[in-house]
């Protein structure tokens, strides 16, 4: 499994979004984007993290960020999430998981001592161009947005 460094461009993609929709990394050109790998919509930690962005999407966006959640959740699942968390953020469908696995966020990781095959919970920011600025694998879902913002040099509430 190969991981994205920074430098490198992002894989390009056109996926489904959770509003019947389709968004392609190349739509978002000419902004700084965080994109976000994460398991399952409607899961404990998916849920803390997603919330954690969009309490959070104002800030960021001031910052010049679109933020983006991809996972291998049908669209009308993502859509279920949306509508129960109040995301303000778009949620893409990477159903054949081909996209997760070209940003290295889908592979063997260890869950409860076991290995399995699934989504490596990653973060990764691209710049105007299309261009990984930074790669987090193997994220935490609680604090990830506070611990990303220090990193970006965005200030977060306390």
């Amino acid at each position: 499994m190969s991981r994205l460094e920074p430098g490198q461009p992002a894989p390009d993609w056109t996926l489904p979004t959770a509003d019947g929709g389709q968004l392609s990394l190349s739509d978002l050109r000419g902004r700084k984007v965080i994109l976000y790998a994460y398991p399952a919509a409607m899961t404990p930690g998916c849920t803390k993290q997603a919330c954690d962005f969009r309490d959070n999407l104002a800030i960021l966006q001031d910052a010049g960020y679109a933020v983006v959640g991809i996972s291998p959740d049908s669209p009308a699942k993502l859509a279920k999430f949306v509508e129960k968390e109040g995301l303000t953020f778009p949620l893409v469908s990477d159903e054949s998981k081909e996209v997760l696995t070209a940003y290295g966020a889908y592979g063997e990781k260890k869950n409860y001592g076991r290995t399995v095959m699934g989504v490596i919970r990653s973060t990764f920011v691209l710049d105007e161009e299309g261009v990984v600025e930074l790669a987090k694998y193997n994220v935490k879902a609680t604090g990830h947005v506070a611990m990303l913002a220090r990193q970006l040099g965005v200030e977060l509430p306390a």
